[in-house]
């Protein structure tokens, strides 16, 4: 029995002198495991801040080759951005003129047409090349400017550009585009001509001043001077003293032109500068516009200031506000305007709000319901989100700066869930981004 003790204990022995080693062995290899991955995570991290560093100055080496070419391109091609006004980007700021905000345009009472049956802001169009819907009988391209969002297309000096109309100017009708004419140290004052016509081709080749059988052409120097045609022979109709094309070099205006029969109303910003009772000629059939760059001038690019134009718009007159709202009970307008990706409101839009707070005012006991919508550009939920902001805006408008009870207004959006026109075409997306008043 104790023989058999003394064997069960050399057993145990040796077995727990063997573990001892096991365990110190596993220590040592745990400490050797832990000591590499150490080392491990420090060559890792190494390489990951090397690789940063990398990137970084890659990055530098790019964003300052991009620089220098644009300074010897006069800031002008720069990286593509986009100006559709439901783009879900960001919209960078440019220079401003400081009367963006709505109460400034207090006078202003464009309004924009009902229907868009024209509309550009080149961004079908590669940079670089000219526009596919625009004819010329010179050189132009579509560019990008470091300062102003959007395409523009660069005009040459001496030079013209006429859109491919699919439809005529109506009787009532508006014409809209951004225009921005810069003067370099050195070169040549811009100024541009605008002639609306009458032809059964394009006439944009013609160097006369009489195109076309019947038109209307202003021409902006020292003065805004208009004159008139039927057949050949051209009458001045009327200037304008008040523009001065100074004021608003190297900076972008807005032009809008209200045609109604005859009369012609021309816009810069929130001022009229022309109110003519016979600019377009009696019953002609105006179906053709025509820009031009200081013309009848034969000014190479480098001696002129160069002229850039962008969101070219036509649009047929604004149906009766007051019917449309009260009799029919529904109300489309296209000329509440937005910011870029933004619930801000335009200036432009002060005669459209105004028009439509006077006929809440005149039927005070009609509620509406206010919608926003959005073409379907960018992602759904972002569309809808930003369509019920903008309609927010519309009310908070209408109470603040017009008078009208926010009581008797709702708002809701709608994004791109219910399109009014396909939104494959320029034309078809300015269609859709609306705002509905919806009696309640």
């Amino acid at each position: 029995m104790k023989k058999l003790i003394l064997i069960l204990t050399a057993i145990m022995v040796s077995y727990l002198g063997k573990s001892q080693i096991d365990i110190r062995g596993k220590v040592k290899d745990k400490v050797n495991q832990r000591v590499e991955q150490k080392v491990d995570e420090g060559i890792d991290k190494g390489l990951d801040e090397t690789e940063a560093a990398a990137k970084e100055s890659a990055k530098k080496k790019e964003k300052d080759s991009k620089a220098k070419t644009t300074d010897s391109n006069s800031k002008e091609n720069t990286t593509e951005t986009q100006n559709s006004e439901n783009k879900n980007t960001a919209s960078k700021p440019g220079p401003s003129s400081g009367k963006d905000d709505i109460k400034s345009f207090s006078k202003y009472d464009f309004i924009p047409g009902d229907k868009v049956i024209f509309y550009e802001d080149f961004t079908q169009d590669a940079i670089g090349d000219f526009p596919v819907n625009w004819n010329t009988n010179g050189s132009g391209e579509v560019v990008t400017l470091s300062s102003f969002d959007g395409r523009w297309l660069k005009w040459s000096a001496g030079v013209s550009y006429s859109p491919n109309l699919s439809t005529p100017f109506p009787d009532n009708f508006t014409l809209e585009y951004d225009l921005l004419m810069q003067k370099p140290e050195g070169k040549e004052d811009p100024y541009f001509g605008l002639t609306i016509y009458s032809s059964d081709k394009d006439l944009v080749n013609s160097d006369g001043v009489a195109i076309g059988t019947a038109a209307m052409q202003l021409i902006t120097q020292s003065s805004w001077d208009v004159v008139g045609w039927n057949g050949t022979d051209a009458e001045p109709i009327g200037s304008s003293a008040q523009v001065s094309n100074s004021n608003y070099y190297n900076q972008k205006v807005h032009i809008s032109i209200w045609g109604q029969r005859q009369r012609m109303r021309v816009y810069v910003n929130e001022i009229k500068v022309l109110d003519l009772p016979k600019a377009f000629p009696a019953n002609a059939k105006l179906n053709r516009v025509k820009f031009s760059n200081n013309p009848g001038l034969n000014f190479s690019n480098d001696d002129a200031g160069p002229i850039f134009m962008s969101n070219v718009r036509v649009a047929i007159g604004a149906a009766d506000m007051r019917s449309k709202l009260i009799t029919d009970g529904k109300l489309v307008t296209h000329g509440i305007l937005f910011d870029v990706n933004s619930d801000k409101i335009k200036g432009e839009s002060y005669g459209t709000l105004k028009e439509i707070a006077q006929v809440l005012k005149d039927n005070p006991t009609v509620k509406v319901k206010i919608v926003g919508h959005t073409d379907s550009d960018g992602d759904d939920q972002s569309n809808l989100d930003l369509s019920k902001r903008r309609a927010a805006s519309v009310k908070s408008s209408l109470s603040k700066d017009f008078g009208v009870d926010a009581s008797r207004m709702l708002t809701d959006g709608k994004g791109e869930s219910e399109p009014s026109a396909p939104n494959t075409t320029p034309e078809g997306k300015a269609n859709n981004r609306r705002v509905e008043f919806l009696k309640l």
